[in-house]
């Protein structure tokens, strides 16, 4: 394949994505040959926009911040947490829920799912932390938002975890408290959504554990039935 074929092909791929972002985005891409056939290029959508979002300057939270904290987990998981904001060790490594909270979490998808934590995609609203881990505000939540929309449109899970009200209210364009949404029937872009506290919550409320354990239930049941 020619280089100008090569760049033609790899233009009508990444089409979509050049016209949400703007601009000149990295490429990360593999291209692949064998003998006797022709030459394929495998793009990797979530990386693509991780690596948009690595440099994402579009509000103040960028000025303080350590890591840009994108998520983790399985391009293929089949449910995704949501949360807030990272928190100060979450900007400092990087990655989401690292510290008591999400050690929680950790075992509410373990040794209550029984899934592994990487077979999961745990993710949060926004993704540089708040000033003294406060909400985010709503100039930071439309600045961040549509990465969010575009990770669970890469990902496409069966369903949806939203742990706490920043990340219900925010994803489902609701104004409920937590209390009111959960147990609902509720959806996102036609994917189930739990809504549930989130594990800094129950950190400081032992006894709203019960109810995250039914919001789980609910979830895993709803993981069978998709």
């Amino acid at each position: 394949m020619s280089d100008a074929r090569l760049r033609q092909t790899l233009s009508q791929h990444l089409s979509q994505a050049v016209e949400r972002f703007g601009g000149d985005l990295p490429l990360p891409c593999r291209v692949s040959s064998t003998p006797k056939a022709a030459e394929t290029i495998e793009v990797d959508p979530l990386a693509l926009l991780a690596s948009q979002v690595a440099s994402c300057r579009q509000c103040k939270l960028h000025e303080g911040r350590k890591n840009v904290v994108f998520g983790e987990g399985s391009a293929q998981a089949q449910v995704m947490f949501v949360g807030e904001a990272p928190g100060a060790r979450e900007d400092e490594q990087g990655r989401p829920f690292v510290g008591p909270a999400g050690q929680l979490l950790t075992d509410i998808i373990e040794k209550g799912m029984r899934i592994p934590r990487r077979e999961t995609f745990i993710v949060n609203v926004n993704k540089c932390r708040p000033p003294g881990n406060r909400d985010p505000e709503a100039d930071e939540v439309a600045a961040c938002l549509p990465y969010l929309r575009q990770q669970v449109a890469i990902i496409s899970p069966r369903v949806i975890v939203a742990m706490g009200r920043v990340a219900a209210q925010n994803l489902l364009s609701r104004d409920e408290p937590v209390g009111k949404m959960r147990g609902r029937k509720l959806e996102y872009q036609g994917i189930p959504v739990v809504v549930t506290w989130h594990p800094a919550y129950l950190l400081r409320n032992p006894a709203a554990k019960a109810d995250t354990w039914t919001d789980i239930q609910r979830a895993m049941a709803l993981l069978a039935e998709a």
